[in-house]
């Protein structure tokens, strides 16, 4: 796919997604969504690509779906999907960490797609706002799902039903982000700590670790988190990565992962065998 509503690079192992419609402040559209789907997908089947940084060109990372065109009518098919789910669900589903860097307005879409990442780094003057309730519409992208998790039902009631705009101090204190800083850095802190994932930690384990936190909290009980973590475990005396892992502590020196994402993840993974 060629873009035109996003731009897609990649270097040192991070691949970059941007919104790219400053001139718009980052309005959302079909085609910026199905854009930012293909380079997800695109940047999760690169073994090259070890973390994924989403941001927005210019002084707003999103301010929400272009409605200049008279929004998002769907077609009568029953298999249509909504413009933000067809960016959480990729998201949802990747094996790389993803970090959002947000400065400006997050409003609707903009916070919305914002959830499945695995951090949310903001700017002092970054804005976040569910603010269906204010446009008679209603929450999008399995938001209602995602932000309880994140905040708490209380937050998320209060945020979804009341659609204010949250400032990013509360986003801070409430946990939606991770941390706050100077608008201006806020991109430099979301590489540096790409950085730092990419130096320090297993792609492998990475990427079983994000889809387990989130597939078997859900479990009413921890026995089906028992019966993988029995089987993940039994496998690390023949792991390339957990002997490197041990080699690298005991020798003091930075670890060499060679484990590859998605090539050596484990074929048991149930969520995997989900998606055949």
């Amino acid at each position: 796919m060629e873009y035109a509503e996003i731009t897609y690079a990649v270097a040192d192992r991070i691949a970059t997604l941007t919104l790219n419609r400053p001139q718009a402040r980052n309005g959302y559209t079909i085609r910026m969504a199905d854009e930012l789907a293909d380079a997800l997908l695109q940047a999760n089947a690169d073994p090259d690509v070890r973390v994924v940084v989403l941001t927005g060109a210019g002084e707003t990372f999103c301010v929400g779906a272009d409605l200049s065109a008279g929004g998002f009518a769907p077609p009568d098919a029953e298999d249509w999907v909504e413009p933000a789910t067809r960016v959480c669900r990729p998201m949802f589903g990747m094996d790389k960490p993803v970090i959002a860097a947000v400065r400006g307005a997050a409003v609707g879409v903009g916070s919305t797609m914002l959830l499945p990442a695995d951090y949310r780094l903001a700017g002092s003057d970054a804005r976040f706002g569910f603010v269906f309730s204010r446009r008679g519409i209603f929450p999008e992208g399995g938001s209602t799902w995602f932000l309880p998790r994140l905040v708490g039902l209380g937050h998320a009631l209060d945020w979804m039903i009341s659609g204010r705009l949250i400032p990013a101090d509360e986003a801070l204190a409430a946990g939606l982000v991770h941390s706050v800083h100077e608008p201006d850095e806020v991109l430099d802190r979301a590489y540096e700590l790409a950085r730092e994932l990419i130096a320090k930690t297993a792609p492998v384990s990475a990427a079983v670790i994000r889809q387990a936190l989130y597939r078997m909290s859900a479990h009413d009980t921890p026995e089906a988190a028992f019966r993988l973590d029995s089987r993940l475990i039994a496998g690390l005396g023949s792991s390339p990565d957990a002997i490197e892992g041990v080699m690298s502590f005991f020798e003091k020196r930075p670890p060499n992962f060679p484990g590859l994402v998605p090539d050596d993840l484990p074929d048991f993974l149930p969520w995997r065998d989900a998606a055949r």
